[in-house]
C-alpha cells in the first residue's frame, strides 16, 4: 500500500507538469473515460484531479439528455463542453453512450448507432485537426468483480447514489455490452 501511494504522489507530480505546460503552451486536451459500471472511471479520475487546479483540469459528467438535448445534433451537448486554450476537460463518459450503453438499453436504434458509427471519426479528426489532443481510454472489470463492487455499493451508504436501477438493469447484459464494446 505504500507503494502505491508513493506512486500516485510521484504521478500526480507529473500531472501538475502536465498542467504548466498546457497552460504555458495554450494547449487543449481531451481526455474520455469510457468503460462497464463500476470499472472504475470515477476513482481514476479523482486521482487524476485531486491534486491539479480546477481551473485547468475539468470533469465533465454528463446526465442523460433532456427532451431539448435529444432534437439536437448528438454531439451538440458534448462540443459545449471542449476546452479552450491551456485547459483539459476530462469526460466521465462520452459521446460513445451512443455506441453501448444508448445501444444495449434500447436507447438509440441501431441505425441511429450505425450512423454514429460512421460519423464519430469524423467529428473528432475535426477535434484534433482544430488542435484537440484527444486521449481516449476504455476501462474494463470482470463479471465478479463487478458483482462485488456492486454488491459494496447497494451495503456502503457512502456509495449508493452510484447506483441506480439502470445500473442493475444493465449489470444482466454483460455480453450485449461486450459485444457493443467490441
Amino acid at each position: 500500500e505504500y507503494k502505491y501511494f508513493r506512486e500516485l504522489l510521484r504521478l500526480q507530480g507529473e500531472l501538475v507538469k502536465l498542467q504548466d505546460w498546457v497552460q504555458h503552451t495554450g494547449q487543449k486536451v481531451v481526455v474520455l473515460f469510457e468503460g462497464r459500471d463500476t470499472a472504475g472511471k470515477g476513482g481514476v479520475i479523482k486521482r487524476l484531479t485531486e491534486r491539479v487546479s480546477p481551473r485547468v483540469f475539468r470533469t465533465v459528467a454528463l446526465p442523460a439528455p433532456n427532451e431539448r438535448e435529444k432534437s439536437q445534433m448528438y454531439t451538440q451537448r458534448y462540443m459545449a463542453h471542449f476546452p479552450a486554450g491551456g485547459e483539459i476537460v476530462i469526460f466521465d463518459r462520452s459521446w460513445y453512450n451512443r455506441a453501448g450503453v444508448e445501444r444495449v438499453m434500447g436507447f438509440a436504434t441501431e441505425q441511429e448507432v450505425e450512423r454514429f458509427l460512421e460519423l464519430v471519426p469524423a467529428v473528432e479528426k475535426v477535434m484534433v485537426e482544430s488542435g484537440i489532443i484527444l486521449l481516449k481510454y476504455w476501462l474494463e472489470v470482470a463479471p465478479d468483480e463487478q458483482t462485488r463492487r456492486l454488491e459494496a455499493r447497494i451495503d456502503d451508504g457512502r456509495k449508493t447514489w452510484k447506483l441506480s436501477p439502470m445500473d442493475l438493469e444493465s449489470y444482466s447484459r454483460w455480453y450485449d455490452h461486450s459485444r457493443a464494446r467490441d
